[in-house]
């Protein structure tokens, strides 16, 4: 995937959703990459851990695995899951907060406690505008060079294909930092 800050018009795709299980994972560091002097936790490893969200029931502005998520509630799971307390709590929002706004809220706390990216590996958070020139409003977590993993307004924790629909929508790319 080349360039994490296009914005298209928007376009017909299908997404797939998959609800395989995974077990628990620990986190290991392993090179980053590009980034070299930033230490990187274990993509395969963290993608295992997001997998046993599946499932999870979308509950707007819950963050518990199993009883309830909404997009930024599995991210913040994951934070616990590799850093034990979050570093802010999330203010109160609405369902529709991104169209009353007009702030770059959720890029803006992702910038304060997450590692921004230019080209996303497995692991790593996706923000997406669901519309050109919208605020930024939806997030995922990359499962695989075609897949993400997120939660479905009205639906679940679901895997799905991160075909060109999301890809033209894709606004930021973060990284996890290191334990």
């Amino acid at each position: 995937m080349s360039g994490a800050a296009r914005c298209s018009p928007a376009m017909r795709g299908s997404c797939r959703e998959a609800t395989e299980g995974a077990n628990a994972a620990s986190f290991q560091l392993a090179p980053s990459g590009p980034l070299g002097h930033l230490p990187r936790i274990a993509g395969e490893e963290l993608v295992a851990h997001t997998r046993l969200w599946l499932g999870t029931p979308y509950r707007h502005q819950a963050s518990t695995r199993g009883a309830g998520c909404d997009c930024l509630g599995l991210v913040r799971g994951v934070w616990r899951a590799l850093h034990g307390a979050e570093p802010e709590p999330p203010p109160p929002y609405r369902p529709d907060w991104a169209e009353t706004g007009g702030r770059e809220l959720l890029l803006e706390a992702f910038s304060r406690w997450l590692i921004p990216l230019d080209t996303p590996e497995p692991g790593d958070v996706l923000v997406f505008r669901m519309a050109p020139g919208a605020v930024a409003k939806h997030c995922a977590i990359q499962s695989g060079p075609d897949r993400m993993i997120h939660a479905y307004w009205g639906r679940a924790c679901v895997e799905s294909v991160l075909g060109r629909w999301w890809r033209e929508r894709l606004a930021a790319v973060f990284r996890f930092p290191a334990n």
